[in-house]
């Protein structure tokens, strides 16, 4: 049973060092308002499925609490992921609470689908926020992820007054977003509303393929490609020619 202190996850992924500073634990939250049909972790769209599991914030913070070692000594901590985190945000509330409380560092990664009004004060207590941009074209995005843009626009220019460091993350598929007309319109906007505009271009990959396999999910499109090192490195030469600095984490 689903309560403030409890809720379903994923994985619970230690010695991770792509999602933040230093060594991290991953906690994969179930649930996302998104149904983006290249997304690594099918089974974190919806709350409940054989991949996923429910259990309490105490549970988490034992398994955690093992691990604080290497936060300490690496400049790690925690990073809340999914799906999408904000979808469960009473259980999300409880576990920043605890981690918190216990000094650890926090990261969270986010799609920006959610009421800002909601997990404004959860927010505030992360010290990188990683949100995402899937398309600039209110249409295309609505087509891919079945979400507006508008929202998520909205969501990244108050995080981005909230925050110190927001990082914004963008997959990168060609046959989706890679084109240069859509990364220019998003790097233009990151300049023009972002305080300290920081990207992250993610190249698509094919490594959840397994997991559509085991839920009984149609594979990702065979249109869908990951960019070639020149179209990276177009993709990153563009934002430092548009004053958007392109960051790092893996």
């Amino acid at each position: 049973m689903i309560t403030k202190d409890s809720g379903y996850i994923m994985q619970l992924q230690n010695m991770s060092v792509n999602d933040g500073e230093g060594i991290r634990t991953n906690i994969f939250l179930a649930g996302c308002p998104m149904q983006c049909p290249w997304c690594s972790n099918p089974e974190g769209q919806t709350l409940i499925n054989p991949m996923t599991r429910l259990t309490t914030t105490a549970e988490v913070m034992k398994f955690i609490k093992k691990q604080l070692l290497f936060y300490r000594y690496s400049g790690g901590g925690v990073t809340f992921s999914g799906g999408e985190a904000t979808q469960q945000v009473e259980f999300l509330r409880s576990l920043t609470t605890a981690c918190y409380d216990q000094g650890i560092s926090m990261a969270i990664e986010t799609c920006g689908a959610f009421d800002f009004t909601l997990v404004k004060d959860i927010l505030a207590k992360m010290d990188t926020i990683f949100m995402d941009i899937k398309h600039m074209d209110p249409d295309k995005h609505k087509y891919w992820t079945g979400y507006e843009l508008k929202t998520i626009l909205e969501n990244l220019c108050a995080v981005d007054k909230l925050s110190g460091n927001l990082v914004v993350r963008m997959p990168l598929i060609v046959g989706v977003n890679a084109d240069e007309e859509n990364l220019v319109a998003t790097l233009n906007f990151l300049h023009t509303n972002l305080r300290k505009p920081q990207i992250e271009f993610l190249p698509y990959h094919t490594y959840g393929e397994e997991k559509y396999r085991q839920l009984g999910k149609n594979l990702p499109s065979t249109n869908f490609r990951t960019p070639t090192e020149s179209e990276q490195h177009l993709a990153e030469a563009l934002a430092c020619t548009l004053g958007v600095e392109v960051v790092s984490y893996r």
